[in-house]
């Protein structure tokens, strides 16, 4: 999964339509020139932020310092609007204020900690402590010198403004941050959620909130020790309905995460398509090579699946089955019968055959044969490496059964 940052979450804005062709050219333009000479240094400079942010979140060219001289190119651009802003124009402390905070904002559009970013937004909030905005940037600001409980409570101390769901993503993505290496993990992550589910109800139809809310879902996954599904499926669910808001297909960690929950759901194939959609966004990100590992463990399910014992050595080897009696009411299945989806009331006994390697935290595959002799891969979540060792039988309760059946790049694997 790719880590999250203490950046701000992306949100890409949208491009404004053009509208209907003008049967005034000229006087259209002397409009649009007007409107342009009204507009003060500090209107200009909080135009030109805004532009620099949207290319922080949405300019991934394959060389990292290409995209940070970019920046600094619009940073210094940005500043020097701020600098035409004339002394009279900054008294008020709501002017001063505002001021401050676009140069803060500006100065923190990198990825390292800026002192000067701090100090210029630390004075924003002093001046006009109203300004939501500025207790934002500044808990990003703070958060990237990993002083982690001073950004929550410049969080809280906007949202003690009023709800905001820019600031509750940032406080649920802090949250995850925070849980960590922290006794209270659990705790912390159930907080994430529940932020970002209350930035959802303020918008549903804001993406950034959906993703957001993914994120969090998929992290409580891990955190529950890599088994609990209905995570996943929630995490894909949000996933999916962030897709529907346009702005998002400009963020290429929508799709690596995204992809992340369908290859720990075992849906390879829609995997595989957005690692490498998340690929082609940001070549930095890394989704190339989770291509080549769910190829890689495709190729070795595939080969363990051919690579059958004789059926000699196969009796041999499934013969201590026949002794093993299951203590319950559930009915011995073999492979052979079991229905597609959950088989309720059925106990599939098996022999362990095989542990096939690959780099995912879950699940686990395994090569396993029944009482049948037929062999089938059984993937475990929720359990250590060695706790089922090859040459172990077990009792596999009311299976999920399912196909394994992936198409890509004009191979298929069965």
């Amino acid at each position: 999964m790719s880590a999250e940052n203490p950046l701000p979450s992306h949100e890409a804005g949208a491009s404004a339509n053009a509208g209907p062709p003008s049967a005034e050219p000229q006087e259209e333009g002397r409009e649009v020139a007007a409107a342009a000479a009204g507009r003060t240094p500090l209107d200009r400079a909080a135009d030109a932020a805004e532009e620099l942010y949207r290319l922080r979140d949405t300019f991934f060219p394959r060389d990292p310092a290409e995209k940070t001289a970019a920046l600094r190119a619009h940073a210094h651009a940005a500043l020097a609007h701020l600098d035409a802003l004339p002394l009279e124009q900054r008294k008020s402390p709501q002017q001063r204020g505002l001021y401050e905070f676009l140069r803060g904002k500006i100065l923190d559009v990198f990825p390292d900690y800026h002192k000067e970013a701090e100090d210029h937004l630390s004075k924003a909030v002093k001046l006009n402590p109203s300004l939501v905005d500025a207790w934002l940037c500044l808990g990003n600001c703070i958060w990237k010198k990993g002083d982690l409980a001073a950004a929550k409570n410049c969080f809280l101390l906007a949202l003690s403004k009023g709800t905001n769901r820019k600031i509750l993503c940032q406080l649920s993505m802090l949250e995850r941050s925070m849980a960590q290496g922290s006794e209270d993990q659990a705790l912390l992550v159930e907080e994430s959620i529940k932020h970002a589910k209350e930035a959802v109800m303020l918008d549903i139809t804001d993406g950034n909130s959906w993703y957001n809310l993914g994120n969090a879902y998929l992290i409580s996954f891990f955190v529950g020790g890599s088994w609990d599904h209905t995570k996943l499926h929630h995490s894909v669910k949000a996933y999916q309905n962030a897709e529907k808001d346009k702005t998002m297909i400009l963020n290429p960690d929508l799709y690596y995460n995204f992809a992340t929950a369908d290859r720990y759901l075992e849906n390879y194939e829609r995997a595989l398509r957005g690692f490498e959609a998340a690929a082609l966004k940001d070549p930095g990100l890394g989704a190339d090579t989770e291509v080549q590992k769910i190829i890689s463990l495709l190729d070795k399910i595939e080969n363990a699946m051919k690579g059958q014992l004789r059926s000699k050595r196969l009796a041999s080897l499934v013969s201590s089955l026949s002794n093993v009696k299951v203590k319950t009411s559930h009915k011995k299945a073999t492979i052979r019968i079991l229905s597609e989806g959950l088989n309720k009331g059925v106990a599939v006994l098996g022999k362990i055959v095989l542990l096939i390697k690959h780099d995912n935290v879950a699940p686990l595959y395994y090569l396993t044969c029944d009482l049948d002799q037929s062999y089938f891969i059984l993937s475990v979540y929720g359990l250590r490496n060695d706790a089922i060792k090859e040459g172990d039988r077990v009792v596999l309760f009311e299976p999920y059964y399912r196909i394994l059946d992936t198409s890509w790049k004009e191979k298929v694997h069965l």
